[in-house]
């Protein structure tokens, strides 16, 4: 059995979940918006049940990078993105000031309490 995700792991997956096709954000982004550690972010994106509807893949660290996985599955992520449009240069990065992801739109925070 499947325990519930803790209410800070629901808020980052809200988040996430916000990110549209085509956009990453990053996990210090995630976290500045949820009201935690960017780590946490990572703990949370790897304790996804496999197939969920949460675009984890779309959330990728600062420089513009995959971060390693426990489970190995970087090429899945990748793929994953390259399927949505998005192209790596040759260092395995994603230009953030073109498809970097602005965040939730203010009445999204607002409603879902996350308004600074």
């Amino acid at each position: 059995m499947v325990s519930a995700p803790s209410p800070l792991y629901r808020r980052i997956y809200s988040v996430a979940a916000q990110i549209p096709a085509g956009r990453v954000a990053s996990y210090g982004q995630i976290a500045r918006i949820a009201g935690c550690g960017a780590r946490v972010v990572g703990y949370a994106m790897a304790a996804l049940p496999a197939g969920g509807d949460i675009p984890w893949h779309r959330v990728i660290n600062s420089r513009g990078m995959i971060s390693p996985r426990a489970d190995g599955d970087t090429a899945r992520q990748r793929r994953l993105l390259e399927a949505e449009g998005l192209r790596f240069d040759r260092a395995g990065r994603l230009d953030l000031a073109a498809v970097g992801w602005a965040g939730p739109a203010w009445d999204w925070l607002e409603a879902n309490g996350m308004a600074p």
